[in-house]
């Protein structure tokens, strides 16, 4: 396919560049004045000259050996930049072998520089180039057709998977589920049935279809799974298969072939041990220098907010914590006082304990409008952060009246202490449905970890900045 050499092509360009930078830059600060040593004829520069130049090429092959830019890798998980990172390090370990053998003492600043700022910029283009495959496959660019395999009920739930993670990089075109007729003019979910599981690799072959995606039916046994990847093979069409676990993340999935059989291992969630400890130090440290950076902010904003309105600057309000215990948490106040006794008006009757935010609520005020699209009204939540009623990352802190309304799964929110933001905060925020909202949040919940939460306090400045969903 043209848009799989583009991007190969594309990712080699902008790793070659981070690589010459960094060995480049280890050059030029290292031996930056003239050489008061030389090698018969050759000046020590000189010669680092050259091995600069041998590094840049062996660098570059040692990330080809190691499949780096393999296309299964690009665009979502981990695994591409610890590829990244492990193809580095695994390469300046046979330069360091190499040096030892030939008795070469390579000089220890000139590696200390090339090989950690090479890791950097190899990591940061490939974040790049991540953030620009995810926009172009958003847009319906650089998709592999796929068709998909399996009960009707499983590919209904994969489809509508597929479509919400355009990053995956797959398109569905087809589908094959049991009993299905070719002739029929059956659908799921708009996508068309083109037989039965049988005729799958047949029907991959004739329209060049990119993957088939095998997800769970009773007919699908190992036999005829293994019949369809046989069949593809004259094809080249990669066969994937989607397990029926979903919304795990990877960390607490491991795999292990026994006699053949891929086991899958799921470690259990967990919600207490020294990782949460962890947390909670991270916590008290990160709302404590946040407080301190943002403290002239929330001074002017409670000024502005008594100087423009009658009322307190600050609003409290009960909410729901973990284990189900109420807290009281504390925004700016942005609206108008006793704005909740007009919620009903606001909402419609009947709507109260659906969490929801309309765009033009006449309850907020100048100033508490301006608060709100850069969630500055949120900010004094960090005081609940170091009073332990809240984290810094964390699902959405709910009222009683909805809390009232949970199921015993969505009751898993309150397993964690709920967040100053989350996943529902860099994914829309107010522009989620009430189902998206939960399925982040319990996703978070199942497969919570530091570097997540790392991840999602970035993902946030971006999400402010953006205003996306606030209002």
């Amino acid at each position: 396919m043209h848009w799989e050499r583009l991007v190969r092509r594309r990712t080699a360009a902008a790793d070659a560049i981070a690589v010459l930078l960094a060995v480049g830059t280890a050059y030029i600060v290292r031996f930056d004045t003239p050489a008061v040593y030389d090698l018969g004829d050759m000046e020590i520069g000189e010669l680092y000259a050259l091995l600069s130049i041998g590094l840049f090429i062996g660098w570059l092959v040692a990330l080809r050996m190691a499949d780096a830019r393999d296309l299964k890798l690009l665009g979502a998980g981990p695994q591409e930049y610890a590829r990244v990172s492990n193809a580095t390090l695994a390469f300046f370990g046979v330069v360091a072998v190499v040096a030892y053998l030939v008795k070469y003492d390579l000089a220890r600043g000139y590696v200390a520089i090339a090989l950690p700022l090479g890791i950097v910029l190899l990591s940061l283009e490939r974040f790049i180039l991540r953030r620009i495959l995810v926009r172009e496959r958003e847009q319906g660019r650089h998709l592999s057709t796929a068709l998909v395999v399996g009960g009707r009920d499983t590919v209904a739930h994969l489809i509508g998977e597929l479509r919400r993670n355009p990053q995956a990089g797959f398109d569905v075109v087809a589908a094959c589920v049991p009993g299905a007729d070719a002739a029929s003019d059956e659908d799921i979910d708009g996508i068309p049935v083109v037989g039965s599981v049988p005729n799958a690799a047949d029907f991959a072959g004739r329209n060049a279809i990119d993957a088939i995606v095998v997800t769970g039916s009773d007919l699908v046994t190992p036999p005829v799974l293994k019949r369809i990847a046989w069949d593809l093979e004259p094809y080249g069409t990669d066969l994937v298969l989607a397990p029926a676990l979903t919304d795990v993340a990877g960390p607490r999935i491991h795999t292990r072939p026994v006699v053949g059989v891929p086991l899958l291992h799921v470690e259990a969630p967990g919600y207490s041990g020294p990782q949460h400890v962890l947390k909670r130090v991270f916590d008290v440290v990160g709302a404590s220098l946040l407080v301190v950076l943002f403290l002239v902010p929330l001074l002017l904003t409670a000024i502005a907010i008594k100087a423009t309105s009658r009322g307190p600057a600050f609003f409290r309000q009960e909410r729901i914590g973990v284990g189900g215990k109420p807290f009281t948490v504390l925004k700016f106040r942005s609206m108008v006082v006793n704005a909740e006794s007009h919620l009903e008006d606001v909402l419609g009757e009947g709507n109260i304990g659906v969490f929801y935010k309309p765009k033009n609520d006449p309850r907020v005020t100048r100033v508490g409008r301006f608060i709100r699209r850069y969630s500055i009204d949120e900010l004094p939540q960090l005081f609940n952060v170091l009073s332990g009623s809240m984290s810094l990352v964390g699902p959405r802190p709910q009222v009683r009246i909805e809390v009232e309304q949970y199921d015993d799964e969505v009751g898993r929110r309150l397993l964690v202490k709920p967040g100053v933001t989350g996943l529902w905060q860099v994914s829309g925020r107010n522009n989620l449905t009430l189902e998206e909202s939960v399925r982040l949040d319990l996703y978070y919940v199942e497969n919570w970890s530091m570097a997540g939460d790392l991840m999602i306090l970035l993902r946030t400045l971006r999400a402010v900045v953006g205003r996306d969903g606030a209002y």
